[in-house]
């Protein structure tokens, strides 16, 4: 591994491939946000489809209690499955986030304000940067999200014509 100085702090180039667990992940990222500098991975999963695909590069950078707000993603680690998970902030409730997948058809359970690492300020997808909505949008998408809306129209996409899917992977 090579590390290499970027404006935001330092990038890990890695020659070849390897992963780690959730936690040591969950405790890199922690320790590089305290730094101040962002923190970029390479995502798998489905979950945040169609905004997040499988293989897109997102950095995570430091929450401000300002930013802890609806339609937000947010990086947490999942104790119950050891495993890192960025999903969308889609409700409140008693000190908590309800965070959930917009293609997953339950949300997370309540995640505490401290175990949230932080949030996805920025996706890459074939090297390019991808609009990610940070407006006004990102309450109607977490809307969406929270009432299952999303997860909904990807499953009824599946019945679409492939040439229609792939007209609306351009646009998306």
């Amino acid at each position: 591994m090579k590390l290499k100085e970027v404006e935001s702090g330092f990038s890990i180039i890695a020659e070849e491939e390897f992963s780690l667990s959730g936690k040591a992940l969950a405790e890199l990222i922690q320790a590089t946000l305290a730094k101040g500098a962002g923190f970029r991975l390479k995502v798998k999963g489905f979950s945040m489809f169609p905004f997040i695909r499988d293989g897109d590069v997102i950095t995570i950078s430091n929450l401000p209690d300002s930013s802890m707000n609806f339609g937000r993603i947010s990086a947490f680690f999942d104790s119950q499955t050891g495993k890192l998970v960025m999903h969308r902030i889609v409700g409140k409730n008693n000190g908590g986030y309800l965070i959930k997948g917009d293609n997953t058809f339950k949300a997370d359970r309540l995640i505490c304000k401290e175990n949230i690492l932080g949030y996805v300020n920025r996706i890459e997808r074939n090297n390019k940067a991808v609009f990610l909505s940070l407006g006004w949008e990102r309450l109607l998408i977490a809307f969406f999200s929270k009432t299952r809306v999303l997860y909904l129209v990807t499953r009824l996409s599946r019945l679409l014509p492939l040439s229609i899917r792939n007209a609306l992977k351009s646009i998306i």
